[in-house]
């Protein structure tokens, strides 16, 4: 029997087990997923009779525990590059894109413009300016990303990607920071709490903190220096067929629906 041939019975005998035992998907997946995710999990155990094991965080954190061996069976990233580097290091298979999001900026109520653009008054000195950890989570790499655009653009003037990049507080995603209140938006947590006055984050996690909190503002980001976050997702060797059926439910129309629903865009 050809190697090929005995993977996939493996993977479908995995799979037939899992149903019958009621092990659950071991899903990782970025903290701006969590109300999709968790509704998007809810409708695949409801179809496959399989429970889903959700576990959140900043995707490279969750990453690195991946690679340092914690049994995840799927990892959903907000950007393409970490699930990319462990299908690089044959951990595994390739990355497939599954949504998209984009960049807007949540502020703290009566915060203004005071008749300049956005960028412009995000570097002005009074702006405690709040963005996710770079590296640690996407969210950050792109804010990062949107201050380079914002100084190739011609935006700002020179120098205004290293100003901004200098002066933006670090509040969340990174191996130190706190961890994130349950069951609430901890970008609105901080916002509403006076630790920033605006925050640098998903377009989604922005409308979700403004539902929780509705004296919060959501600014559009100008299109000249948005980002578009692209988001991937692997399945981690050994693969497993009912994990193989959730990566297949979340590329459907149902999951695909429940995405949008949530503010998200087709990959």
């Amino acid at each position: 029997m050809k190697a090929a041939h005995i993977a996939i019975v493996l993977a479908t005998a995995l799979g037939t087990a899992q149903a019958q035992t009621g092990a659950p998907v071991a899903v990782y997946a970025a903290g701006s997923l969590r109300a999709a995710l968790t509704e998007v999990s809810a409708g695949f155990e409801r179809s496959r009779g399989v429970p889903v094991r959700l576990t959140f965080g900043a995707s490279g954190l969750l990453r690195d525990r991946i690679a340092n061996g914690e049994a995840a069976q799927v990892f959903a990233s907000a950007n393409m590059d970490h699930p990319q580097a462990l299908a690089a290091a044959g951990k595994a298979e390739p990355v497939q894109a599954f949504a998209r999001n984009a960049l807007c900026v949540l502020a703290a109520p009566g915060w203004s413009l005071q008749g300049k653009t956005l960028p412009q008054r995000l570097l002005d000195s009074d702006v405690k300016l709040g963005i996710s950890t770079p590296k640690a989570d996407p969210s950050g790499d792109y804010a990062f990303e949107m201050f380079e655009r914002i100084e190739s653009t011609g935006a700002a003037g020179p120098g205004s990607a290293a100003a901004l990049k200098a002066r933006a507080l670090q509040l969340t995603g990174g191996p130190n920071s706190p961890p994130p209140p349950a069951n609430r938006s901890v970008y609105g947590e901080l916002v509403a709490a006076g630790q920033a006055d605006t925050f640098v984050t998903y377009c989604t996690n922005a409308t979700l903190a403004r539902r929780e909190q509705p004296q919060l503002q959501v600014l559009p980001v100008p299109d000249a220096v948005n980002v578009a976050a692209r988001y991937g997702v692997v399945l981690l060797q050994p693969v497993g067929g009912a994990a193989r059926d959730f990566v297949a439910y979340l590329l459907s129309p149902a999951g695909q629906a429940v995405l949008s629903s949530h503010g998200f865009s087709a990959p």
